[in-house]
């Protein structure tokens, strides 16, 4: 597609989109994959790439026709207006997960915690963010992916946050406590694990089912909370006595995590629902020794 224009993208996306979408994924593209403003590319900025960067574009627009994310396709997505990298390798941060971090923000406003550790960290966008959010606050990060780990470590290092990331495997013992005892080693645990169901796939949409990690969102139909389950476990052990553990969650288990919770021996647990309305995130505080 020699020459193309904005209008040209657009119109490529729409069958596969529908016009509103393909609009903003088209501008997501020239924005976030080239640099140039919507203005800019109505100014005639697409029609004046060099001939390697005319090529990706082409290349970038068969991607997005095969359900590709634009976010995989640019390489970069916008997390709390900052940039982070991603790829195939780990998820596409989604709104909902920066309302978890605004909580967690909001809960500790007056007194930050001293220790925190992210649990299937991702890109990083959690740890890096709450990192950025309490100086001074030692922050780990785990992840059961080594290329994940290594997205988000860049992703650290561009945005100048301090994260000890290591690669765990929750569902197994033993951890890395980086040489904290095992009782008290942190203040915070939060974590936004996999909670989709096999059976949810029917109607998911090919750009998640197609492109997305599956590692990173499912788990079995008999074990919806098998994640859950195993953090809940760690915290007990690990956080401090009054310490937070926060989850981002699946709404159709809402209830059943909250008796998980309890059963743990955490207490006042609070569920707290995303901007449609539906119960998506928890908070529970470890009883007092």
């Amino acid at each position: 597609m020699p020459g193309m224009k904005y209008r040209d993208i657009w119109q490529a996306l729409s069958t596969t989109y529908g016009e509103g979408e393909a609009k903003a994924i088209a501008r997501t593209l020239i924005e976030d994959g080239f640099g140039l403003s919507l203005a800019d590319a109505l100014c005639g900025g697409l029609e004046r790439l060099g001939p390697e960067d005319a090529e990706r574009l082409s290349q970038s627009v068969s991607k997005l026709q095969k359900d590709e994310p634009v976010q995989y396709v640019t390489g970069k997505t916008c997390f709390l207006s900052r940039h982070f990298e991603v790829s195939p390798s780990c998820l596409i941060p989604r709104p909902e997960t920066e309302e978890l971090c605004h909580w967690i923000m909001d809960s500790f406003s007056q007194k930050q915690p001293s220790r925190l550790l992210d649990i299937g960290t991702g890109s990083g966008c959690i740890a890096i963010s709450l990192a950025l959010a309490f100086e001074g606050c030692r922050v780990d990060a785990w992840d059961i992916s080594a290329e994940a780990l290594s997205v988000a470590s860049r992703n650290a290092d561009r945005l100048g946050a301090r994260v000890d990331f290591s690669r765990e495997n929750v569902l197994r013992e033993p951890f890395n406590y980086h040489g904290t005892e095992k009782n008290g080693a942190w203040d915070v645990i939060v974590s936004n694990p996999p909670y989709i169901c096999q059976r949810e796939r029917v109607g998911m949409e090919p750009n998640v089912l197609d492109h997305e990690p599956s590692l990173a969102l499912f788990v079995p139909d008999e074990k919806p909370l098998v994640f859950y389950d195993a953090i809940i476990h760690l915290a007990s052990r690990t956080l401090t006595p009054g310490g937070s553990l926060f989850f981002e969650l699946n709404p159709i288990y809402a209830e059943e995590l909250r008796t998980a919770m309890l059963n743990g021996d955490f207490r006042d647990v609070e569920m707290r629902c995303d901007q449609f309305g539906r119960k998506r995130f928890a908070r529970g505080t470890l009883n007092a020794i």
